[in-house]
């Protein structure tokens, strides 16, 4: 409840909550016999709409208590720390202050950070460099090379080839569905392989590709093995069907290209976004010449962007977008005018709706008139607005409604 005051809460939410977890009672069953009824007295109910919210409520300010000096990233319960530096001893003094005002604020919260689940990792290239000594409610933390986090194993030297490695053997696993329903006799038709392949195998293959995208191009040549064999299984081709000939079958394209499509993606929408964390590392490129002199180096991920297309994307300007830039429950009312309020359309003249129209227009003739107009077709949304001469369109989600459309239209006059 003060995590809901301090962030500003008010009135009746508040008390919603603090009524929706008092006095709750839970009783565990196993098998036909269930155990005696308990009172809640800490947590969230588990399997609850609003569990998740709660918590993630609950744990946010773990965040405030580590240093500035120390990156941190918090999803869910999954809480990463990390500092760099060329002096360990830096670096423990850094990460052992963070990990002690970590321990102190879960003692106070209630939570419990487990010893047993912490895991620590040093990046480094150079040999002999020992790990930092860290300790955890004086349990020595365990370091490992490397280590599962988010679905990504991370090892020590950044290669990936341990994720690498990991993915193709779940992916290759996973052929075997494509070999059961690839059957001649009952088996399914090629759009239906394609896409259970494309739902099952390259989404797995696709998760993380903007972040192990950096390793070697022999480590990830290791996946077009899953590619080129998965489209031979939904396809019925042979082993000897040339490799281009299947991307054109199947219309997939390559691995590579994929890859450079969702990082090409990813990378367009970060600098879209003022308040993206790396928009400014991307941004940077005071880096570039010392990577363009080590061609043996991995270059960092906004060079790489830059790098895949550097005619095309040249000059090009991302606008920026402000995800809160108008909360609706802060909105305030709009005023308009509007002159044929006691007019409709049907049931009017024309002739008494343009003189009403001329009328407002020779009233309001200091101002800038603008015309807009939102249009749906089948799969396609759009609006426009006409002003000085000028036609602006543009193009807007399928599914958006007519009026969203016409929001859309005055939201665009406003940025023009």
């Amino acid at each position: 409840m003060k995590n809901l005051y301090d962030l500003g809460f008010r009135g009746n939410l508040p008390i919603f909550v603090h009524n929706f977890l008092k006095q709750r009672f839970f009783r565990v069953r196993l098998g036909n016999t269930f155990s005696n009824i308990f009172c809640q007295e800490e947590g969230v109910p588990q399997g609850c709409v609003l569990s998740v919210t709660l918590f993630v409520l609950a744990i946010n300010p773990i965040l405030s208590v580590i240093p500035q000096t120390v990156q941190k990233n918090l999803y869910v319960d999954d809480l990463h720390i990390s500092c760099y530096a060329r002096n360990m001893q830096l670096i423990e003094r850094q990460l052992q202050t963070a990990i002690n005002n970590i321990v102190e604020w879960s003692n106070k919260s209630g939570f419990t950070i487990s010893a047993q689940k912490t895991i620590g990792i040093h990046f480094c290239k150079r040999p002999l460099h020992p790990d930092p000594e860290l300790v955890l409610s004086g349990v020595p933390i365990r370091f490992q090379d490397n280590y599962k986090f988010l679905g990504l194993v991370f090892d020590k030297r950044l290669t990936f080839l341990p994720h690498i490695a990991s993915l193709r053997k779940t992916c290759l696993r996973s052929l075997n569905i494509l070999r059961t329903l690839s059957n001649t006799s009952w088996g399914a038709d090629r759009s239906c392989l394609l896409r259970v392949y494309r739902s099952i195998i390259r989404s797995m293959i696709d998760y993380g590709s903007v972040v192990y995208g950096s390793a070697r191009p022999s480590y990830l040549k290791r996946l077009d093995y899953v590619h080129h064999q998965a489209l031979r299984l939904s396809l019925g081709a042979f082993r000897t069907s040339p490799i281009p000939s299947l991307y054109a079958e199947a219309f997939e394209p390559s691995l590579s290209s994929r890859r450079d499509k969702l990082s090409l993606s990813y990378y367009f929408r970060i600098l879209s976004n003022d308040k993206h964390p790396l928009r400014g590392t991307l941004l940077n490129g005071n880096n570039n010449r010392l990577f363009n002199a080590r061609p043996s180096c991995i270059p960092h991920f906004g060079l790489r962007m830059r790098n895949i297309r550097p005619d095309t994307f040249h000059g090009v300007k991302v606008h920026t977008t402000d995800f809160c830039g108008h909360p609706p429950w802060m909105e305030n009312s709009i005023s308009y005018i509007n002159p044929f309020g006691n007019f409709t359309k049907s049931d009017s003249n024309n002739s008494v709706l343009i003189s009403l129209f001329n009328q407002h227009r020779q009233f309001y003739q200091s101002y800038q008139p603008v015309f807009t107009d939102g249009s749906k077709s089948l799969n396609h949304v759009g609006c426009a607005f006409f002003t000085n001469g000028h036609i602006i369109c543009y193009k807007l989600l399928f599914y958006f409604c007519i009026l969203i459309r016409n929001y859309g239209c005055l939201f665009c006059t406003q940025v023009h």
